[in-house]
Formats: structure tokens, sequence, C-alpha cells
């Protein structure tokens, strides 16, 4: 099997750079890029942290700074739950590498342009991608796959009781995206709860692994484990990033997946952010045509992922920091 060419879009924190230790340690994959975006924290310090992360895993992948705001929006971060640094507050030494030039969208579109069939997966906030799908009106045609970490398309949120805290910080470039011709695989923050949690026995197979990566992946992970336990009252580390990662990197860890017209909650009221499913297929009635038109029209249908090989994703955590 030949390897597969991937772009990885991020807001460089704590469950964020355990994604892209697996990505970048995978024999199945070739990063040929990642673009940091202002979400967790601040795109600096997310484009610090990923660089921290490749030169951790003695990768040469560039990195590249993109969009310091959402769209429209000032940035409300969340450092409260990753840290002022996004891992953990620490300390960990700033790596001797630095950032390319190139600014991250302009960066994005070339490298998808220059690779058709590449496929990406997004980490944070969608405002790079929004950016460069504004710029290229033909970037979705090179896309074989685009795997969106985002979204609570079945439940509650985890920053209001209707949103994720990707499509609630720029629910403007989530309604980009969701509304593009992109091939969308949305996987959802609940598939990182409950069993899917890396628990107190596992967190101790994972130190005593002995690796430098097991080690981080805990570690600065440990404030937001906090955090996690605070806001749900489950105990252990939840991992968003790493799910969509490990199923971006093996399809097969998708168990159950349906295709819907889908759109985000663009209003600053109580559902901003809300990802907004058409499980049962009535966006067409004649009475949501209105609300529904863009989306139906442009006749691009995504697929939600909604229930995941949990065995398989903690099989592949596991091999990734061994």
């Amino acid at each position: 099997m030949s390897t597969r060419n991937i772009l990885i879009d991020t807001d460089t924190a704590s469950d964020d750079a355990v994604a892209l230790i697996m990505a970048l340690r995978s024999p199945q994959v070739r990063v040929l890029a990642i673009t940091v975006v202002a979400g967790n924290v601040g795109v600096q310090q997310g484009t610090a942290n990923a660089l921290y992360t490749v030169e951790l895993c003695a990768s040469q992948v560039p990195v590249f700074s993109g969009a310091a705001a959402p769209l429209s929006r000032p940035l409300e971060d969340a450092s409260w739950f990753h840290g002022r640094d996004g891992l953990g507050d620490r300390g960990y030494a700033p790596s001797a590498r630095t950032a390319q030039k190139e600014f991250a969208v302009d960066a994005m579109v070339r490298v998808i342009e220059a690779n058709p069939g590449i496929e990406i997966i997004t980490l944070g906030p969608l405002t790079n991608l929004a950016l460069a799908l504004r710029q290229s009106s033909a970037l979705a045609s090179n896309v074989s796959r685009c795997v969106v970490m985002g979204g609570a398309p079945c439940c509650e949120g985890n920053v209001s009781p209707a949103a994720e805290y990707n499509f609630w910080v720029d629910p403007e470039a989530a309604r980009v995206v969701l509304r593009s011709q992109l091939p969308i695989e949305l996987v959802g923050w609940q598939l990182s709860r409950g069993s899917a949690v890396v628990n107190g026995r596992e967190i101790e197979e994972i130190l005593a692994l002995g690796t430098s990566f097991g080690e981080f992946a805990v570690y600065a992970n440990d404030t937001a484990a906090r955090a996690y336990q605070t806001q749900t009252g489950e105990v252990g580390i939840a991992l968003p990033d790493p799910t969509a990662m490990a199923i971006l990197l093996d399809p097969a860890l998708s168990l159950v997946s349906t295709e819907h017209s889908m759109d985000v909650q663009i209003d600053s009221g109580i559902t901003r952010g809300m990802s907004v499913v058409d499980k049962l297929g009535v966006a067409a009635d004649p009475r949501n045509r209105a609300a529904w038109s863009d989306v139906v029209d442009r006749g691009r249908k995504h697929s939600v992922v909604w229930e995941m090989d949990i065995p398989g994703w903690k099989k592949a955590l596991f091999k990734a920091l061994a």
C-alpha cells in the first residue's frame, strides 16, 4: 500500500500534540505540512507547541503559522482547560526550529493544489480552511478526505449546552467549510468520552512504556484531565483530537457513520456554534427550504461518525507512544 499524503491543521494544545505524534510516527501517512490556527491558545503559542512536538518526533515537516483570530469575532481561547501555554504549563523548552515564513492559508492552498488526492484533518477552529476555500475555488476537488474534529452532533457541547469548542469559537468558518464541496467526515467530541477516555490504569501503562512520547502525552494533558473531570465528572484523559487522528489513519476504526446535510448556527445566542445534522432528511421539505436552501442546493452531504472502535483506538494510541 502506498503512503498517503496528509495535511494537518491544528490549534496545538495538549490533545492536538498527541494527535501530531500519532501522525508523525505513523508509517501509513506522509505529513506534508502542519498549519496552525488560533484556538485553544493564540496562534503564536500554538505554532511554538507544534514546533516542539515536531522536534520531539525528530521530524522535518514544515510548520506554518496562520489565522490569529476567527473570521469575524475576537478569539476566546481555551487556556482555562489546557493551561496558559496549551501544554499544561509544565515549562517545556522552546524548540530550536522556527516556523516557515509563508502564511499558513497560502501554504494550505499550495500544498493541496500540488497534491491531488491529499487527505486533510482539522483539529481546531476552521478559520484557516475557510480562508483557503475562499482563496481557491478548486481546493475541494483536490481533497479525497477531510476529517474534521468538531461539533457535537448528538449531544451536549463542551463550551455551551449546544456547542463544541471548535465550532463555537468560529462558527462562521465552520459554516463556510460545511457548505463547501469538501468530503467531510465529522468526528464529534462525544466520541472521546466514556470508555474512550484514557483511564488511570491505562495512564500507568503508557508511563510504563518509558518513552518520551508517552511521558509527554500524559504530563502535557494533566491540566486538561483535571479540567475535564471538573467539566464532566469523568476521570482520565479525554483526547478528542487523537480519536479523530486515529480514524484518519485507520478508517476501519469508524464503525458507524451516515451521510447527512449539516450546517452550523452562527447567531450569537444560546445555540451559537451548534452543529445541526439533518438525520431524518427533512431539510428539503418545503417548510424548511428558506433556512436550508444554501445547504440543500449544493447537493453535498457529509459523513458523521457516530461510533468508533474504542479498543482499536486505544491500541493505535499505545502503538504511537511506544
